[in-house]
């Protein structure tokens, strides 16, 4: 039987996690870019299917909010539900952390990201002008934040796909 599982990410996670990186992302984040988060003490995730590494997220807890660094899905994995799977998981790590909420940027054109973070809870608090690195200039970044008052928000993590 096939296991889909969030773990703690490896060392020997980041060949398969830059991978996913470079497939995912225009102006990928560099192998540097994970070790150091990783050294930072950062939260840094990996979803596995069948032993095989098909997402990731790295978080960075700020005070009682936290901020998502990085989320993606395999462009071989996406479609199948695993980005909404693993961003509850994270909101529900980030409730465990005992968090008022959870901060990231997603670029303006990122429509299909947009559209998992509306549905996930989501809500637009800012935009950050050219932001992200893009082919012609820069493009601007909303900034989303999704609040965890409510205790009925949680997440159940015996949910699975």
């Amino acid at each position: 039987m096939s296991k889909l599982m969030v773990r703690p990410m490896r060392i020997a996670d980041l060949d398969e996690v830059i991978a996913i990186e470079q497939s995912a992302y225009e102006f990928p984040w560099t192998r540097g870019n994970f070790t150091d988060s990783m050294s930072a003490g950062y939260t840094a995730m990996s979803l596995t299917f069948e032993r095989s590494v098909v997402g990731y997220f790295i978080l960075m807890k700020i005070l009682d909010e936290c901020h998502l660094l990085n989320i993606a899905i395999s462009r071989h994995e996406q479609g199948k539900g695993w980005g909404t799977f693993l961003l509850d998981w994270c909101c529900a790590h980030v409730q465990g952390l005992g968090c008022e909420g959870l901060l990231l940027e997603v670029r303006l054109s990122n429509d299909s990201a947009r559209h998992i973070y509306e549905k996930s809870g989501f809500r637009l608090v800012g935009v950050r002008k050219h932001y992200y690195p893009a082919a012609v200039g820069r493009e601007d970044a909303l900034v989303l934040f999704k609040s965890f008052e409510s205790p009925n928000q949680a997440f159940d993590e015996e949910n699975s796909l």
